[in-house]
């Protein structure tokens, strides 16, 4: 994006009610790329990849491109983005602010460890390039800062180089929680890809069973990128959540029929290994009008083998079924952002149907055991968290205060941060 254009949208976001929020393509779970009271920049149109270096695998593009199109400058060449989330279909921008991560944290840890520079606008009309040795304190902030310290727009990000982008997957089952715990380090130590499926719904002598799925490039695999989503799709919205228990129940029984028996390892397609859903068009659909909530946390090492019991026991004693439920470890490699997410312990993904205040009763139960145990929820996966657990969460959240441009503001900042006491002022020569 040239510098003018750039110019261009943020004086007309000034020129607007309320505060800026600079977005992608808007796949955040909750309010984090929301601006009810203010005005949103979209920053998809500005999608040029500027540069590739096919020996280093180098990549320097503007904010709004999409990961497919990563994928594909990189792929005929031998590399591979060396964090991917769930879904394809995030731009670079969106991926720096959130610092995503993956299936292989414990290898490469969060997005933003691949970041060499990135070109940030601020309210005072102002290119400040980024990086870990070049304006430290904002690098920091604006990586895993969701969109509040100004509009990103251009990057530069090093992808990893791979044999192919198949993915050689083994399937190993385990009966309880206690055997995932025994197995699981073993599985990052030995595997570029590592995570698991859990039966959220299986009780008694059941409970915690699962599937742990490995994987790592294949060999002599495709170095051809797909275009991106399936043939699939969700044709209109039902009127009632399909997502229902008895579904639920006899789909996990199923799934793990069928995957459980699958003992050798198999070559997979990459958009089916890392971005399943993506298959299905409007998926979210199934969970009926009123919509989903995703519940993700993180809790230490130290405390993980009570917490995350008592997490699945709080939903199964609620009677709430979740029909994603995924555990995977995350590493001890540090993430470059102070309101990064990843943490050293394990991370369990939840997605509940809406069902009102008993949904988000749960919810808050969900919040206090995390807390309690140490660990943090996800801010963009979050659609209700309070005040006092994001500050529980991010005890860096006042520093990152004092470095957020006050003239971008999410929902999300409203309702957590901005609900506090000392939030801070952030930089010094913008408005609210």
């Amino acid at each position: 994006m040239e510098p003018q254009e750039a110019a261009r949208r943020l004086r007309d976001g000034r020129q607007r009610a309320g505060a800026m929020l600079a977005v992608g393509n808007m796949r955040s779970y909750g309010d984090s790329c929301l601006n009810s009271s203010g005005t949103i920049v979209d920053m998809r149109s500005m999608n040029r990849l500027a540069a590739f270096d096919t020996e280093t695998g180098i990549l320097e593009a503007e904010a709004g491109i999409l990961l497919p199109e990563i994928i594909a400058a990189g792929a005929p060449h031998g590399f591979f983005p060396a964090v991917v989330p769930g879904t394809q279909f995030i731009t670079l921008g969106g991926a720096i602010a959130n610092d995503v991560h993956g299936k292989n944290h414990h290898r490469r840890g969060t997005f933003g460890r691949h970041v060499i520079w990135l070109d940030l606008m601020q309210s005072d009309g102002q290119v400040r390039r980024l990086s870990a040795q070049d304006n430290t304190p904002l690098f920091a902030a604006t990586i895993g800062g969701m969109g509040m310290t100004g509009m990103i727009l251009r990057a530069a990000i090093r992808l990893m180089p791979v044999p192919s982008l198949d993915v050689a997957e083994k399937i190993e089952p385990f009966d309880s929680l206690d055997e995932f715990f025994a197995i699981a380090e073993e599985a990052d130590a030995k595997n570029e890809y590592a995570v698991a499926w859990i039966d959220q719904l299986a009780g008694g002598r059941g409970a915690g069973r699962g599937l742990l799925l490995t994987g790592n490039h294949a060999e002599g695999g495709s170095r051809q990128a797909l275009p991106p989503g399936g043939k699939l799709a969700v044709p209109f919205q039902p009127p009632f959540n399909v997502l229902n228990r008895p579904f639920l129940k006899a789909f996990n029984m199923a799934y793990r029929l069928a995957k459980g028996r699958r003992r050798d390892v198999a070559v997979s397609g990459y958009q089916g290994f890392f971005f399943p859903l993506d298959g299905v068009r409007d998926w979210n659909r199934l969970y009926g009008p009123r919509g989903l909530f995703q519940h993700q946390s993180v809790v230490p090492f130290a405390t993980a083998r009570e917490a995350i019991p008592a997490l699945f026991d709080a939903a199964r004693k609620a009677g709430q079924g979740s029909f994603l439920t995924v555990l995977k470890r995350f590493g001890h490699l540090p993430s470059p952002g102070m309101l990064s997410f990843p943490r050293p312990g394990y991370t369990l993904t939840l997605d509940f149907p809406n069902r009102g205040q008993s949904t988000r009763a749960l919810l808050d139960q969900l919040d206090r055991i995390t807390v309690e145990a140490g660990g943090a929820i996800n801010p963009y996966k979050d659609a209700r968290m309070g005040a006092a657990t994001f500050a529980a969460s991010f005890p860096r959240w006042r520093e990152f205060g004092s470095l957020r441009d006050p003239a971008f503001v999410s929902d999300f900042w409203r309702r957590t941060a901005l609900a506090l006491p000392a939030s801070g002022t952030g930089f010094a020569s913008a408005a609210e």
